[in-house]
Formats: structure tokens, sequence, C-alpha cells
């Protein structure tokens, strides 16, 4: 009996271990970021097309005031309430972040005391990013407004607050493959680059499994409104009949081809990819429209 009882701590001992390594933060190597140096031209796109300022300004703000990145907007889900960060490159904010911290943040979810970011930054989607797109995006954010409203602590209960789980999330949740595997044309696989990789909008339209993590076997076929409130609607092409030139008018306007418009969150959405170039806003209507139907 005593020798089954040690076998069994021992046992124990041995799956906490492999648990805690398994679990544990993994950060981009130290010279991932060496030799590039940031456009901040190329960063505006970036932060235009990544929508930045849809979660990370004041909510209220307007025009110009978009800019300043505050924090403050609040996401709800099953899991608890997380709230956007301040952002900004002030001692509130970024300041002190090298491009490799950026880097760790958005591809890897990991931040700069080496602790597991929660994906309500969609690091699931970053991952796909260039590591120059992220260095570009660094070099146009330092360029921004100061703030110094200082961030608010996530409302998360036991144990989501635990943030050490969310390396054995990361195992299940986080890929850097490609959901459209073969773009046909360098217009689709522009458009998988500004979808899959920036604009993460598989992340709303995309229904989650019992982990929290996407169903990319449903991608883009519309999804529960994490806040309870309503269904974030199906833009796959079986289920949105628009032509694509219906989806970039829409993307830069906001007004449907049934002379309706966009409303809630996504109003924040078209307006940060208005800002994109009409060849960018093309080549996501071409990707939504080159995903393959289901039955």
């Amino acid at each position: 009996m005593r020798k089954f009882l040690s076998v069994c701590l021992l046992l124990a001992g041995v799956s906490a271990i492999a648990l805690w390594v398994l679990s544990r933060p993994v950060p981009l190597a130290n010279d991932a970021m060496a030799g590039l140096t940031g456009n901040p031209d190329n960063g505006e796109m970036v932060f235009w097309a990544g929508g930045c300022a849809s979660c990370h300004a004041d909510p209220d703000a307007k025009g110009e005031d978009k800019l300043v990145l505050s924090g403050g907007y609040r996401i709800d889900s099953p899991f608890g309430t997380f709230i956007a960060p301040n952002i900004s490159p002030g001692p509130a904010g970024l300041a002190g972040w090298s491009s490799l911290d950026l880097a760790n943040a958005l591809k890897a979810g990991v931040s700069p005391e080496n602790t597991h970011l929660y994906p309500s930054l969609p690091y699931t989607t970053y991952i796909r990013m260039s590591l120059q797109d992220v260095a570009d995006l660094k070099s146009f954010l330092d360029t921004l407004p100061v703030s110094d409203q200082p961030s608010l602590t996530h409302e998360l209960s036991f144990p989501f607050n635990i943030r050490r789980g969310l390396g054995l999330w990361k195992l299940v949740n986080l890929t850097p493959d490609w959901v459209l595997t073969d773009p046909p044309s360098p217009e689709v696989e522009r458009g998988r680059y500004l979808v899959e990789a920036l604009g993460h909008c598989g992340e709303c339209h995309t229904p989650r499994d019992v982990t929290g993590g996407l169903d990319r076997s449903q991608w883009m076929q519309g999804a529960p409104n994490p806040s309870g409130k309503g269904k974030i609607p199906a833009i796959d092409p079986q289920s949105l009949k628009w032509s694509a030139g219906d989806i970039a008018y829409y993307l830069e306007t906001g007004f449907t081809p049934d002379y309706d418009s966009a409303g809630g969150q996504m109003t924040k959405v078209v307006e940060s990819i208005a800002h994109l170039s009409s060849e960018d806003r093309s080549a996501i209507a071409a990707y939504l429209k080159a995903l393959p139907e289901t039955n």
C-alpha cells in the first residue's frame, strides 16, 4: 500500500511538472526582429486594417480622438468582461516596449513580463502577421498622442483569472495555419492576409468550440454575440449573397445593397477599413467570395 501511494504521488508530481512546462509562456526568439526597420506609413495601414482604434480608443471617441488609444472598451463574454488597455506611447501604455515586445504580444500572446495575455487581444489572428508589419505598426504607434489614462483590470472569476492556464489553451487554439489554404489569385491572397492575419473578422463571425477557440470548420458562418444579445451574421458565400462590389462598397461606406447601414461594433470596423485603399477593400471582398461553400 505504501509503495502504491508513493507511485501515485510520483505520478502526480510528474504530471504537475509536465503541465507547468506545457503551460509556460513561449515568446518569439530574441532575435526575431533583428534587422527590421519600421515604416510608419505602412504601419498606419496595419493599424487601420488591424482595427486597433475599434477597441483601444475611448468608446465615445470621434475623429482624430480615435488616435488617442486610452483603452476602456469592455468586451463581455461567457468568461467575464475584458477591458481593452491603454496602448498609447506613454507611461500608462506602451512606453518602453520594443518592437519585439509588441511582436510577442501580437503573435505569441506574451507580455514583456513573460506572462500570458488573454485572447481578447486576438493574437490567434495576429499570429499570421508578418514581422515587418509588426515593426511598421510599432513605428506608427510611437507617433500617436499619449494618454495617461490607467488601464483597467479585466473582470474575470475563477478559474479564468489564472493566466497560466492559457498556455494549455494556446496549445489547442494558437496556430499559424491559414484557413483558406490555396488562394486562387494574388488579389484573394492579399484579401486572405487582410482578413486572416490583420482584420480578425473570424473572431466575431465564426462560432467557437467548447474551449472558447474558433471552430474553423464553420469559418465565417455566424456566431452568437458574446454579450448574449443577438447573433453575429454569417458572411460565408452561402449566406452572404452580395456581389464583391457590394461588399467592397459596404466596407467603404457602411451602406448595404438594401439601403440599410452598419450598426453596433460593425460601425467602428467600417470606419477603420474605410482608411484602406480601394484595392484592399476589393481584396477583402474577393477573399470572402472565394471561400468554399458548405453543404
